[in-house]
């Protein structure tokens, strides 16, 4: 992806979206657009016009860290939007492309042993891409949709935009859309010249309004945790906690769990769904033999 575009873009959404009366600017005369003006936010940062303006074309090449957050400051950046500027300046620079080694493209075994050993609580371990790199028993009968699409390794994304049983099976597929394109905006960040991201990307935005009209907004989000609400095809309604934990020794790669508030429907839902995969699997090995 075009790194000068990319920071063009994010600055000018940025500053669109903050009012004078936000930023706490007086303003004088019309206004052709709410947000701040380019000198305003000049103003803020403690930069020139001059500065501000070659950033807002593209050009973050050796910036500093305290003009980077003087930039955060003034345009309200949350955390996620403050990574992603670090990021975008890392990007810039002209040993960037030395600096990234190819994301993991499966996991240790001692990993997958790992998720095996969690009986209890759906596990999956995803990318930066949302490819589902490995997952336990659990996982793969939780997202059961998900693993039945054509798509190897199977992609959240792919599946979220492009299946049509996407909408049946997130409870609320507004806000996953929303957390997914920014979840990829940001990777889009961290990494510009995953070629696989950059081809996802232009693939969804060919085949998906949903997803063109998203990714316009340059919004980004952190993946942390939070619940989330599923219509399982033979559980039905699951509301489950999750929470994303970074593989140190494999950078790029998160293992998500995901839980049960105690004395809940969705604890009842879990356990039938363990009850399930585990006929599931004694079935595939019936199968087999």
């Amino acid at each position: 992806m075009d790194n000068r575009s990319e920071i063009r873009d994010f600055l000018t959404s940025r500053r669109a979206k903050i009012t004078p009366e936000r930023a706490g600017v007086t303003s004088y005369g019309s206004r052709r657009v709410a947000g701040l003006r380019r000198a305003e936010v000049a103003q803020l940062a403690g930069v020139s016009v001059e500065y501000y303006s070659r950033l807002e074309r593209g050009n973050l090449t050796g910036v500093s860290d305290s003009v980077l957050d003087a930039l955060a400051r003034a345009l309200r950046l949350d955390e996620a939007e403050r990574a992603h500027l670090y990021d975008l300046a890392r990007a810039a620079g002209p040993a960037a492309r030395k600096r990234r080694r190819p994301p993991p493209q499966g996991v240790r075994a001692n990993v997958q042993r790992l998720l095996d050993a969690m009986t209890e609580a759906p596990a999956v371990v995803m990318n930066g891409r949302t490819d589902a790199l490995a997952a336990n028993q659990l996982g793969r009968a939780l997202f059961v949709p998900v693993y039945a699409g054509p798509s190897r390794p199977p992609n959240f994304a792919r599946f979220t935009f492009l299946d049509s049983r996407a909408r049946d099976f997130w409870g609320d597929w507004d806000r996953i859309a929303d957390d997914t394109v920014e979840m990829l905006r940001a990777q889009a960040g961290r990494d510009p010249y995953d070629r696989a991201l950059t081809d996802l990307i232009g693939e969804l935005s060919t085949r998906s309004e949903e997803f063109r009209t998203r990714w316009a907004a340059h919004d980004v989000r952190l993946h942390r945790t939070g619940i989330k609400h599923f219509r399982h095809p033979v559980i039905g309604e699951l509301h489950l906690t999750f929470e994303v934990m970074d593989l140190a020794t494999d950078e790029g790669l998160s293992l998500v769990a995901y839980g049960t508030e105690p004395g809940t429907a969705s604890e009842d839902g879990l356990r039938l769904l363990a009850s399930w995969s585990a006929t599931q699997a004694q079935d595939a090995d019936a199968n087999r033999s």
